[in-house]
């Protein structure tokens, strides 16, 4: 296959030859950041006053093919780096490395003088937002934890689930339907402490973009959104730390070089960083104290711990080696005694991803990257009971234990292809193997000594191949022409799906675009939930015989506008998106399938789901600034979302949870000078769709008939009285008919930097919801006292909310 697709670029670079008669050179090479000589990603490459253009791939790497010219001018710019302009001769081929240097190390009037904003009305690219890690670090977060979903949050297009949660909703998605990436790896559950927390830590990286729209051809198998997050290589001059303690988790990074005595510069690096919570340490002491004289002692805590590490080695201007990997996890337990009582019970959740990729310079323009990829995600609830009978002296014994997961081994090459100045091609192939483990469940009791509930492994190959083009058709028009084309296997079943896309940009002026995009994708994993809070509790399932792949099909337009004398950009889109074949849980179905062991019918998860379909549309807003003394964005979104399944809500269709008509973000970062650094963060939206009870009664039934007293069998003529056992019942109306309180919070922060030599130091203080709003979590159906009857009850609808005002306090160092 790839022996096919070298010949396929050959091919079309002697037509491309055929058509730029003229003689043309290539210029190219890697650009680094000065100091570490860590590779850039996204640096714009351009000849001034042209529609020539590129950029810098995942690796650093640029090509760029020009007409040949005496006085060749190539500009390098990117958010937050030096501006560094190049003249030269353009008579042959040239190799040309670059290194910019970044804001922090620049006197910060160089820096405002020679920075170059990015230009969203120059890039083909639409629904895409990139949020540059240092602007991460400076806005306020709960409890003191960066978190990069939760700043993604914060971006149009993208709702949040409920009060605190860092699961994300792109443009009517599910959570489930976001493509999360860490160097190529897959990453499944992105949730640390039940979806508080995301597994990510914003030491390790280096790069965030979230695509919502318009997906190059190289992405696939997600329906709403790509998160593509890229691991620092590690500093190849010198050793460097980071870290910080903050109120439930400390972390710590370590990167450096790695080279022998007789080397004099480093050919290979590394990064290190760890981070885990203290909560169980601090937890257990106030439990202890708090169960001091009761009979009844309680043991336990909560934990999560990850690490990331990567490694890289540089053979030369041809050939690079990375090994990166991250490994997670969350551990919940409980341990209960009593004289007459024995119970544990655990909740282990955790990833772990591993990348080794080889990057190979075939030519000035053509670049090669082989990725192997292994990911997993596991998943395990147990729990043992050990109950003593004092009258008889006998024990029973319960265990139960869970386990569901997922495995990935995935091969991908890709290709970057720049043949001349018009035209930059991508080209890939990529398979993966997965083993799904649906539910496995072992129950064991005294009445039956050992029995087995178990969905055997499910093992499906996906695959897919692409090309992309994106051709500069005219001085004004570029388009990115794409198809991918993805196959899936899983026992007797194959599907074979074509994916087209594109997107399109049309330069009106100098710094005004209009935009537009297509894009088709499939799905072939599926995420089953019923807690709409983003648990581990929820399933990762495969598409079979029986579940069809989802698909979508979304199209947008819109404006993008460069702001160059205030330092803005500014974005206003629409979109339409048709969603089909979704699944969902049936009406009180549930992820835990426990048959009847003396059954020979087992119960498979496809009996428990349901298929249909949904809609999204909307327009989004976004006005954004990147560096400066003052930067931010103001995002806007206005958008609905609908279902449609035939066995849900009586066929009709309604507004999902995470439905939100309007959502606002506003987020200001302020350096009032270099050693003071505030901030705030404003979000309103619109509450969530919940089903709620119309209505509470007591209801009755009647268990007189054959039982009389211990349940004995009556077999006499004797009359029984009527037995009556009553209990509450909620009666439901149509789903999702009740809309929650809107939802709004102000979060402040302030940092306070001391710098000395190679030492930097930074106190912050912030606070989550600063006017202690009470939020709406969940609702509930209660009785109170009639005040104007005391003798009588009334129904009320009680709001709970989790989170009041909360201050935080962190320190962070580097050296």
């Amino acid at each position: 296959m790839i022996k096919k697709i070298q010949v396929v670029l050959v091919l079309f670079s002697i037509l491309s030859h055929t058509i730029f008669a003229q003689r043309t050179f290539t210029v190219s090479g890697y650009i680094r950041e000065k100091g570490s000589q860590e590779q850039l990603i996204g640096v714009n490459v351009y000849v001034p006053n042209s529609s020539f253009g590129t950029s810098s791939n995942n690796y650093g790497f640029y090509s760029i093919t020009l007409p040949a010219n005496d006085a060749a001018t190539l500009v390098f710019s990117f958010v937050g780096y030096e501006r560094i302009e190049k003249t030269f001769v353009l008579n042959k081929n040239i190799e040309m490395n670059i290194e910019l240097a970044s804001a922090n190390q620049l006197n910060e009037v160089v820096v405002s003088s020679k920075r170059q904003e990015e230009r969203v009305s120059e890039s083909v690219e639409m629904s895409k937002i990139d949020v540059p890690i240092n602007q991460i670090k400076k806005i306020p977060a709960f409890m003191g934890e960066k978190d990069v979903l939760k700043v993604l949050q914060l971006l149009p297009g993208v709702q949040k689930g409920s009060e605190g949660q860092s699961g994300i909703y792109v443009r009517g998605g599910g959570p489930d339907q976001n493509l999360i990436i860490l160097d190529d790896a897959v990453v499944y559950n992105a949730n640390h402490l039940f979806g508080f927390f995301s597994v990510f830590n914003g030491d390790a990286l280096k790069s965030v973009e979230l695509t919502k729209g318009g997906f190059p051809a190289r992405f696939g198998g997600r329906l709403s959104s790509v998160i593509e997050m890229n691991m620092k290589e590690g500093n190849k001059e010198k050793l460097h730390g980071e870290g910080g303690i903050g109120l439930i988790s400390s972390r710590l990074t370590l990167e450096g070089p790695i080279k022998t005595k007789k080397q004099e510069t480093a050919k290979s690096s590394f990064i290190i960083s760890a981070r885990r919570t203290y909560l169980d340490i601090v937890a257990s002491p106030l439990i202890k104290a708090s169960q001091k004289d009761a009979i009844e002692q309680t043991t336990g805590g909560y934990y999560f711990y990850d690490l990331n590490a990567k490694m890289n080695y540089d053979f030369g201007q041809k050939d690079k080696v990375y090994l990166s990997g991250y490994f997670g996890q969350d551990k919940f337990h409980t341990k209960t005694t009593s004289p007459d009582n024995l119970s544990s019970n655990g909740l282990n959740w955790g990833n772990e991803t591993a990348t080794l990729r080889w990057n190979h310079l075939y030519s000035q323009k053509l670049f090669g990257n082989l990725s192997l990829i292994y990911s997993r995600y596991r998943f395990n609830i147990s729990s043992t009971q050990n109950a003593t009978d004092t009258q008889t002296n006998t024990t029973s014994v319960y265990n139960l234990k869970y386990d569901s997961g997922i495995r990935d081994y995935s091969v991908k090459y890709d290709f970057d292809y720049f043949p001349n100045p018009k035209h930059a091609l991508k080209l890939g192939i990529q398979s993966t193997f997965h083993r799904f483990t649906p539910s496995a469940v072992v129950l064991q009791d005294s009445d039956i000594s050992k029995y087995e509930t178990k969905i055997d492994n499910i093992d499906v190959i996906e695959s897919g191949i692409y090309a992309e083009d994106v051709w500069q058709a005219t001085e004004r028009l570029k388009m990115n022409l794409g198809l991918r084309v993805s196959n899936y296997h899983v026992s007797s079943i194959d599907y074979l799906r074509p994916e087209p896309r594109f997107s399109a940009a049309y330069k009106l002026s100098k710094d005004l675009a209009f935009k537009a995009s297509y894009a088709m994708m499939n799905q072939y994993v599926h995420l089953l939930t019923n807690t709409g809070i983003g648990l581990p509790t929820d399933l990762w399932v495969p598409s079979t015989d029986k579940v069809a792949p989802q698909q979508s099909q979304q199209v947008a337009a819109g404006f993008a506008k460069d702001l160059d004398k205030k330092g803005l950009t500014l974005t206003i889109e629409g979109y339409y998106k048709k969603m089909d074949k979704l699944i969902n849980y049936k009406e009180g179905a549930s992820f835990l399938l426990v048959n009847d062991p003396t059954s020979n019918t087992r119960v498979r998860w496809e009996d428990n789901v349901t298929a249909g379909q949904g809609w999204s549309y909307g327009a989004e807003f976004l006005l954004q600034k990147k560096v400066g003394k003052f930067s931010g964005w103001a995002g806007y979104t206005l958008s609905w979302t609908k279902w449609q399944f035939d066995e849900l809500n009586f066929g009709k269709e309604f507004f999902p949870r995470y439905d939100r008509r309007h959502d606002i973000s506003l987020v200001g970062i302020y350096d009032i000078k270099p050693s003071i650094t505030v901030s705030a963060v404003w979000v309103y939206g619109t509450g969530n769709a919940l089903t709620m009870p119309l209505s509470r009664y007591n209801g009755y039934s009647n268990y007189n008939t054959r039982f009389g007293a211990n349940n004995a069998i009556n077999n006499s003529n004797t009359p029984v009285s009527p037995l009556f056992a009553g209990r509450a019942v909620q009666e439901y109306g149509e789903k999702n008919t009740f809309r929650a309180e809107p939802y709004h919070r102000l979060d402040l922060g302030v940092q306070f930097h001391k710098k000395k030599l190679r030492h930097e130091r930074t106190w912050e203080i912030s606070i989550y919801n600063a006017y202690n709003r009470k939020n709406p979590f969940f609702y509930q159906l209660n009785s109170k006292v009639d005040p104007s009857n005391s003798s009588q009850s009334i129904t009320i609808l009680q709001r709970y909310s989790i989170f009041p005002i909360i201050p935080s306090f962190s320190y962070n160092f580097k050296f």
